[in-house]
């Protein structure tokens, strides 16, 4: 084991005898504790230490008082036993980047040509000969003239450079930008330790060995450690061992605490043993960095020409059955429709389920782009094939020229600049400047949203976010403050519309109360004194519970005092709160022998518990069930409907002579109380709450409230909200009622029944975390509606993490939110506030709108650039755009537009409209209108240049010049009028809608502005001093002006095709649909069932892969750039799927959450999710990591395989497929991160 220790065996030898000193603990000895589990550990403790305590005396440590927290000691911690960090992986350099864009097909093929023409240029044949060599290739007065012939060449190289680079930086600061992010992530992520007897939250990276941490229900253990005090501690550590079921911890069963695992109940103290590369998880990454460089190349091959070898029979089989099909058919006539059958001989019944779609827009996209490729190449192939059959005709035929050895290399220089020609036509025809505008326009957003308190950690569901149509939000926190207070109390008979003053409380009854609420509520929750002068006291932990300790000093009484005098290790039992028990209780053991439990809970669930009540006298009567109903109506209702939630107070006592009771038997230990009180606690709704309620409804949002409250607290909540408005014939409903009607007599959930209920519900109140993953799936599932609903969930709870991961975008409360809500969502609100995922709808719509400026512009520039230079060819045998013209062309299109365009800022008028839905073309017939009716104007603008512009401006004509001619101010000319009508229309681009003012908000973008004059600026300076690189020549002022005015037109022109209505134009057809999951062919079907999304991206790529075009890399190299990040926004780039979501422990897996209900049970992960998101190893990327952990040291470095394609990932190949074996973790291959040789994409969890 010692020679794994990152620090290095021989080093861990030298400082041996230097901890004996200081700490008499090593790190080897802590290694080996933290590899036993259960018994042997305990064993192993009491044999070495005696107890935790003698552990905790070895690492200099207390257990009630933690570190003393000074630096020295502090950092004297870190380097004995390590940091709590894993390194992450470096990022590419700038150089690895340019290579990276160098392997682009169409600039080898530029270079490549550009070298030809560079070296022929050098050629100089007898001038006697030249003559003979036909008309094309003479003429050549001036000697200077031929002498600069290598200039194009030189010219062509260079702006590949220049393409190059822009290229590599655009990729670098993404990175970079991303890893800022990352990082921003990271610090958000705190933990609660003990230092110098007082509770502090730190960084997680700042926990050390000796710390002692504070554990509670929803926490992701950042680091090893063992457990001193545990109250039902249960712990899913699935994440480590594949376990499903939750692991039950206590101090003298099971103690040992696992870094990576989730904490699904209870809270404790735990002493950390081991962090960073030494736990658990540290210790499985530096074995995956280890395999990185084993090389398994022969394995891999052979595992890989073994799945080859499956499929292509798989397709056999299926090709034979389809011809007996066919055969069966035509024989009987009949039509026997046989159901295709998997290995294991089932019929195949979930193919036709609707899996989760991802990254639709980016699919739309790809696939736009791959059709526009097509059309491009052949236009350049036809482009070169009549430049070249029209050179042939014309030389050899009309001219006669007879064929001449010493004429070769002349031809040759022909054929090379037919072919760059022919390039450059390929190289403005594809666009791919659309998968980089839709990164910068996602990461600009992202970056943006940071302001607006939206952390996104899915920049995916930054664009799906723009097409929801219904959001499911919680009420506690999300709609209202999260600042509660007690405003009313029922106690000892009176009911007190404000609270009380204590002398009008029997002092019996203020006592009980005062030590109930004291010792249970968790210590964890305190109430601080105002950080500003006169401001609000700070609340720190469940706010519900800050609101009954405010009362204890509203009542002038102090709690701290109670704590003080029965510690936290003197409770003898407590039964934390879960949603299925909705209230807490805790024992304390008296003096005498005898017990007695304090409980508080939901106010109705705990009264028909009670069977005695506190009275005015400050003794105790019976309560009769006429009682509990009066006190039902007379109380509770009317706090309820007053929004207030209702909390119920009380106790009972477990004499001595009784024996102790079985405290496991819950439903014995907590019935027969005795209430002492029920309050109601005011949680006021947000402010600006009811105004964003208003603006999601205008935009053709639904928000529905799914809350655990009283059904009445809910109502009117809802009705403050603005999600009922009085006279709506909505429903309000509860979590019973609602799985009543949606079951059928056997209990299975039905899609039709749900269909019947979620158009009209909006309130769905004492819901189970179950109930909202029903209904968000429910929801989302439903074809009853034309448009398939797009659902956002809030949520705050560990047991909201299936319904966040089920939704389309989850949003996890930053503040209130636990690290496993975290876990599973897409964007974490950092305020806590409704509106802010108002402004991430706004977001959304703005990036969906962005590209389609973006792709208005660019279509228009590649109609037109492709015909003139095509026509241009054909016509004048020479492209009127030179090669580094159209490099210069391309390079506005692509780079500059997409960065201009991409980066408009979102307006209120975004939520005027209803969403797009999944099925919107993202070209539509407006758009089309606009790209059709520019192109047009600026074709025949151009043309009328070309062929009438010597005599309009009364100069030389520039066409039919001879090879190496000097550059002529005509086509200076038309270079310049095409660029300038670009630059204009980039204006008319900024609106898709068919609105008027192309201007308005212009100046509220810097971005645009500055690319606007900066292409006029640059532009400027290529005409007057580009010369012959740029074949150009200084145009007059006259010209100029000339030039600019017919540039300006295109604005005025924009005007008038806005005023052409487009109901007119029936014939216009609308492009860029996605792929529709119906149209998916059946054999990519089945390469994607075990993938529980799909990745319409990944998707459309391969189809492309066939197609060898223009940019197909680049796009692919675009692609695999924004799945890293998108899909991980984490350092470790690649070790993840895009379900692992990232926090600093990125190799977390999710929880697997099991509910227990009363109701029926409801398998959580439904059949079609289960099977991709755990359960199958996915054919891609499985790691074997062997079940019991203490073997991990023997684990063989794992293969690390080469790239399978362009965008498959690199992957460790499993020994062998086996999904009974919980040791083999297999992952989710989804959104495939690029990075050949990721080992492990994450830690998930075999179900």
């Amino acid at each position: 084991m010692a020679n794994n220790s990152f620090r290095g065996s021989k080093h861990g030898r030298r400082d041996e005898a230097n901890h004996e000193a200081e700490f008499s603990c090593s790190l080897e000895e802590l290694r080996s504790l933290m590899e036993l589990r259960g018994p042997e550990a305990l064993t192993r403790i009491q044999t070495s230490y005696g107890d935790v305590n003698g552990l905790c005396a070895r690492l200099k440590t207390s257990t009630v008082g933690g570190l003393d927290g000074n630096a020295e000691d502090i950092n004297r911690r870190k380097k004995e036993f390590g940091q709590n960090v894993i390194p992450p992986k470096k990022p590419k350099t700038f150089l690895q980047l340019v290579w990276e864009a160098l392997q682009d097909v169409t600039l080898i093929i530029l270079e490549v040509a550009a070298v030809i023409s560079l070296g022929l240029s050098f050629y100089r044949p007898p001038a006697a000969e030249r003559q003979n060599c036909g008309r094309a290739a003479g003429g050549v007065e001036d000697e200077g003239e031929a002498e600069a012939g290598w200039i194009e060449g030189a010219a062509i190289l260079l702006s590949v450079v220049c393409v190059v680079l822009v290229t590599a930086f655009n990729d670098w600061s993404k990175e970079k930008q991303f890893r800022g992010l990352q990082s921003r992530i990271e610090q958000e992520q705190k933990f609660t330790v003990v230092r110098g007897g007082q509770m502090i939250q730190i960084n997680v990276s700042e926990i050390v060995v000796g710390d002692i941490a504070q554990i509670k229900y929803g926490d992701l253990l950042p680091a090893d450690g063992v457990l001193i005090q545990g109250n039902d501690l249960k712990i899913d550590e699935s994440s480590l061992t594949g376990e499903s079921d939750h692991v039950k911890k206590s101090v003298n069963e099971d103690l040992m605490m696992l870094s990576g695992t989730h904490v699904m109940e209870g809270s404790g103290k735990m002493l950390v043993t081991a962090v960073g590369v030494n736990s658990q998880t540290g210790i499985i990454f530096t074995l995956l960095g280890a395999g990185e460089d084993g090389d398994g190349d022969g394995e891999e091959k052979a595992e890989k020409e073994k799945k080859k070898k499956e499929k292509e029979k798989k397709k056999e089989e299926r090709k034979k059955k389809e011809k007996k099909d066919r055969k069966s058919k035509n024989k009987d006539g009949a039509n026997v429709e046989m159901q295709p059958l998997n290995e294991d001989e089932e019929p195949d019944k979930k193919k036709n389920l609707p899996k989760k779609e991802k990254s639709v827009l980016q699919g739309k996209l790809t696939k736009l782009a791959m059709q526009i490729g097509k059309a491009g190449l052949l236009m350049s192939a036809l482009t070169v094939l009549i430049l070249i059959t029209r050179f042939l005709i014309d030389t050899f035929w009309i001219q006669g020229v007879p064929w001449a050895k010493e004429c070769g290399p002349i031809y040759v220089q022909f054929l090379v600049k037919f072919f760059i020609i022919g390039v450059t036509v390929l190289v403005v025809a594809v666009p791919e400047g659309l998968p980089l505008a839709v990164t910068i326009s996602l990461a600009y957003s992202v970056k943006k949203m940071m302001k607006d308190n939206n952390l996104v950690r899915h920049l995916d569901a930054c664009e799906t976010m723009g097409n929801a149509t219904a959001i499911c939000s919680d009420k506690t926190g999300t709609l209202t403050m999260n600042r509660m207070r007690v405003v009313q109390a029922y106690i000892s008979g009176s009911y007190y519309k404000e609270v009380p003053e204590s002398s009008k409380i029997p002092a019996k009854t203020l006592d009980l109360l005062i030590l109930g609420i004291g010792v249970n509520c968790a210590y964890t929750t305190k109430i601080m004194p105002p950080e500003k002068e006169g401001g609000l006291p700070r609340q720190v932990g469940n706010k519900t519970e800050c609101a009954l300790l405010g009362l204890t000093l509203d009542l002038h009484r102090d709690y701290q005092a109670i704590r003080n005098e029965i510690s936290e290790e003197r409770l003898f039992k407590v039964y934390t709160f879960n949603s299925t028990r909705k209230s807490m209780s805790t024992v304390l053991k008296n003096h005498d022998g005898s017990y007695r439990i304090f409980s508080k809970g939901a106010s109705e669930i705990l009264l028909r518990k009670c069977c005695r009540i506190q009275i005015a006298s400050g003794e105790s009567k019976d309560l009769k069930p006429r009682d509990r109903d009066n006190l039902m109506k007379k109380v509770i209702e009317p706090m309820a409907s007053e929004g207030l939630r209702t909390i119920c107070l009380a106790y009972k006592d477990f004499p001595a002579a009784d024996g102790e009771p079985d405290w496991d038997d819950e439903a014995q230990i907590i019935t027969g109380l005795t209430c002492i009180a029920i309050v109601g606690i005011e949680d006021p709704v947000r402010l600006e709450v009811p105004e964003a309620i208003r603006k999601c409804q205008r935009a053709g949002i639904t928000v529905r409230m799914v809350t655990g409250d009283n059904i009445n607290t809910a109502r009117a909540i809802a009705a403050k909200c603005g999600i009922l408005q009085p006279g709506d014939d909505f429903v309000c409903m509860e979590g019973k009622e609602f799985n009543r009607q949606i079951r059928n007599e056997l209990g299975e959930i039905e899609q039709e029944r749900i269909d019947k209920i979620w158009p009209k519900l909006r309130v769905l109140a004492r819901s189970s975390p179950t109930d909202k993953h029903t209904l968000v799936k429910g929801i989302i599932d439903s074809t009853v509606l034309e448009q398939r609903q797009v659902v956002a969930v809030t949520g705050d709870g560990t047991n909201d993490g299936p319904a966040l991961k089920k939704a389309d975008v989850g949003f996890a409360m930053g503040i209130a939110g636990t690290d496993v809500a975290k876990e599973a969502s897409d964007i974490i609100l950092t305020d806590d506030n409704f509106s802010s995922i108002v402004k991430a709808v706004m977001w959304g719509r703005n990036v969906y709108d962005s590209i389609s400026k973006f792709l208005q512009f660019q279509l228009t520039v590649n109609v037109v650039a492709v015909i003139v230079a095509f026509t241009g060819a054909c016509i004048t045998q020479d492209s009127p755009l030179k090669a580094v013209q159209m490099l210069w062309v391309n390079l506005i299109m692509d780079t500059f537009a997409s960065l201009a365009l991409a980066t408009e800022p979102p307006t209120e008028a975004l939520l005027l409209r209803n969403p797009y839905g999944r099925k919107k073309p993202l070209i539509s017939r407006t758009m089309m209108k606009n790209i059709l009716g520019h192109a047009v104007y600026q074709l025949t603008l151009i043309f009328t240049l070309l062929f009438l512009g010597e005599t309009l401006f009364d100069i030389d004509s520039g066409r039919n010049a001879p090879l190496h001619a000097a550059p002529s101010e005509h086509y200076t000319i038309v270079f310049n009028t095409f660029v300038l009508l670009q630059i204009f229309n980039e204006l008319n681009a900024r609106k898709i809608h068919g609105e008027r003012n192309v201007f308005e908000g212009v100046f509220k973008n810097p971005i645009f502005c500055s690319i606007v004059l900066g292409t006029l600026l640059i532009q400027v300076v290529i005409v007057q001093f580009g010369g012959k690189p740029f074949s150009c020549v200084a145009l007059s002022l006259d010209q100029w002006l000339w030039c600019l005015f017919l540039g300006l037109t295109s604005l005025l022109w924009g005007q008038l095709v806005s005023s052409v209505p487009t109901k007119w134009l029936k014939f216009l057809k609308t492009a860029g649909h996605g792929t529709q999951q119906e149209e998916i062919p059946e054999e990519e079907l089945e390469e994607m069932e075990d993938l529980d999304e799909i990745d319409h991206a990944e998707m459309e790529l391969r189809r492309g892969q066939v197609l060898w075009c223009r940019g197909l890399n680049r796009i692919q190299t675009q692609i695999r750039v924004v799945n890293a990040f998108r899909d991980s926004v984490s350092p470790y780039e690649g070790l993840e799927t895009p379900e692992a979501r990232s926090s600093i422990h990125n190799f977390m897996s999710h929880p697997e959450f099991h509910i227990e209900d009363s109701e029926p049970q409801i398998p959580l992960i439904d059949e079609n999710d289960g099977e991709g998101e755990d359960d199958a190893p996915t054919k891609r990327n499985s790691v074997l990591v062997p079940p019991p952990l203490t073997g991990l040291s023997s684990l063989p470095p794992l293969p690390a395989s080469p790239n399978q394609n362009n965008n498959a990932t690199g992957c460790v190949v499993p020994p062998h497929k086996d999904a009974s074996r919980p040791g083999l973790i297999p992952s989710n291959s989804a959104g495939l991160p690029p990075c050949p040789g990721s080992p492990l994409h994450s830690l998930e969890t075999s179900l």
